[in-house]
């Protein structure tokens, strides 16, 4: 999907660049960007039409939080904010500068005073952030408008600077809003540096956003060698596994269908993430590799964990071996499992293979010849995944360390209604 400049005529935004402008973007970009090892034909990002504006008044300290005009003007106060990773989606990334800029309550990119000139069609609601030493931001501003008369959905545009890397882009969209169901079909969900959707919670009348960042994802061109930070070495008890299954931290976990077995939804079809997206949630995958002795150790730990943290946990077992399938077969297997290990929380389920399209299973792209997949959700979104992880008591504090970690500090608010 090209950049939304790139496929729409937007609202002040239909004037060509001053020669003056291109020179000083060059210049700037020479100075912020060296890459020498870039082609012209192999641009990171696929380009991005406006993103070299970061550059027109950018300060020249950049404070990991940022205050935009829109804080204190009239409208819905929307605070924004997460952490940068690496590629892996584990390692926090310090010092990326990340320029922001959206409409207004108006859905126009309204300039001011302070508006430099050659930056007015980004309007007055821009800024920046740089990230701190643990890759955090924080982002204070206005809820966006939609273009008027446009039909898409409001959002946020970002531009992001790595060192040593030309910017590349990324939009927001609010999954509340009801333009972006609409938009999502017709254009699909791009997830550029992590998910593109924007999951809101209320506190005391701010809306309050959590997106985390994972630099290079879905980047077409993003430098192969920086996927993984070279700094990190794994160490004994992480995955090192190298299968490759699933979609990786940051992306959305797809919605679909699985046949429950066992469990509060058993007899229906109910979607994991559509079911139960809001907190943390655990998706156990095996497939045509099932050790039954550590599947047991593993669902008896997730039982345990799930009654200890109650609401805030919810763990779906999904079955996808293809040899000697039949439904009725797999749901007597599955029965038999819960009865056995006396599971109370969990909901076991299956689907013909992880291949199958009438569930939609295959949306999560598992590998059925890794013996498990372990994806690990909060607000529907992935923050951490394992492959062919062991049951051990070393592997349970790590996946209680994840929980721990990822919850964040605004699990306890409500969310906002949507259409999805």
């Amino acid at each position: 999907m090209a950049h939304l400049h790139n496929r729409q005529t937007t609202p002040q935004n239909n004037l060509g660049f001053s020669v003056q402008m291109l020179v000083l973007c060059f210049l700037t970009m020479l100075f912020f960007a060296p890459v020498n090892a870039q082609k012209a034909s192999t641009l990171i990002g696929g380009g991005c039409d406006g993103c070299e504006l970061m550059y027109i008044g950018i300060p020249q300290s950049i404070s990991s939080e940022s205050i935009s005009p829109g804080w204190s003007e009239q409208g819905q106060k929307l605070l924004l904010t997460g952490t940068v990773f690496q590629r892996d989606g584990r390692t926090p990334a310090p010092n990326v500068i990340v320029y922001y800029w959206h409409t207004d309550t108006k859905g126009l990119y309204s300039p001011n005073s302070s508006t430099p000139p050659n930056a007015r069609k980004h309007g007055h609601l821009r800024g920046w952030v740089k990230t701190d030493v643990s890759g955090n931001y924080v982002l204070k501003t206005l809820r966006p408008a939609p273009y008027p008369n446009a039909g898409i959905p409001a959002h946020i545009h970002l531009s992001i600077k790595e060192p040593n890397i030309i910017e590349y882009y990324a939009d927001l969209y609010f999954d509340d809003d009801k333009l972006y169901l609409a938009h999502r079909k017709k254009y699909g969900q791009q997830n550029r540096a992590g998910t593109e959707v924007l999951r809101v919670l209320v506190n005391n009348g701010t809306q309050i956003a959590e997106h985390d960042i994972i630099l290079g994802l879905n980047i077409p061109n993003y430098p192969v060698e920086r996927r993984t930070s070279p700094r990190r070495i794994a160490t004994r008890s992480e995955n090192t596994s190298p299968v490759q299954s699933g979609l990786s931290i940051g992306e959305d976990c797809p919605s679909f269908i699985p046949f429950h077995a066992w469990g509060a939804d058993k007899g229906t079809r109910a979607c994991p993430v559509c079911r139960y997206g809001r907190f943390h949630g655990i998706e156990y995958f095996v497939g045509n590799r099932p050790n039954w002795d550590e599947i047991k150790q593993w669902l008896r730990f997730f039982e345990a964990e799930s009654i200890r943290r109650g609401n805030e946990l919810k763990v779906y077992y999904i079955y996808g071996n293809a040899a000697g399938y039949t439904a009725e077969g797999r749901r007597k297997e599955l029965e038999t499992l819960g009865n056995a290990l006396g599971l109370t929380r969990l909901a076991l389920t299956f689907v013909p293979s992880f291949a199958d399209r009438e569930s939609d299973v295959h949306l999560n792209t598992i590998n059925p010849e890794a013996e498990n997949t372990i994806v690990i959700f909060k607000h529907r979104t992935i923050v951490e995944k394992f492959v062919n992880l062991k049951p051990t008591p070393e592997n349970f504090t790590r996946l209680q360390q994840v929980l721990a970690r990822t919850r964040g500090n605004y699990s306890h608010l409500k969310t906002l209604p949507h259409d999805e």
